[in-house]
């Protein structure tokens, strides 16, 4: 018998801007929602400046929900990014990427150019992580 399937909303993470769980955390695993880069002290706050703002935002955004689901950031094992400006953003967005994991530890990953982002961010980030 597996563990009960767990919906998490996690005390102190960005208010989601749609019906959704911050995270699902089911047999081990855990399940982070495309996080944002919206301040999590103030919904209405301006987004940041620029895709390395932007992407620091957002892993310290997935950072909070990780720590609340009981993983972080070294049990992370996939994640997908999405860039509305992909040819312009690519190089920036993996520097800041690559500073949150130790060398030769980044977890597997799928990029993806899309046309919009809610609040009009220039990057989302969703993963997957064990506990």
């Amino acid at each position: 018998m597996s563990a009960p399937i767990e919906f998490l909303m996690i005390a102190g993470a960005p208010t989601p801007v749609a019906p959704f769980s911050h995270a699902v955390a089911a047999d081990g695993w855990v399940f982070v929602t495309g996080q944002m880069p919206t301040d999590p002290n103030d919904d209405s706050a301006p987004l940041p400046e620029g895709i390395a703002a932007q992407t620091r935002r957002v892993v310290e955004n997935l950072k909070i929900v990780l720590t609340g689901a009981g993983s972080a950031l070294d049990r992370v094992v996939f994640t997908r990014v999405y860039l509305t400006h992909f040819e312009r953003d690519y190089a920036a967005m993996n520097t800041v990427w690559r500073s949150y994991f130790a060398e030769g530890k980044l977890p597997a990953r799928t990029c993806i150019g899309v046309t919009g982002l809610a609040r009009g961010a220039l990057v989302e980030i969703d993963l997957i992580a064990r506990r």
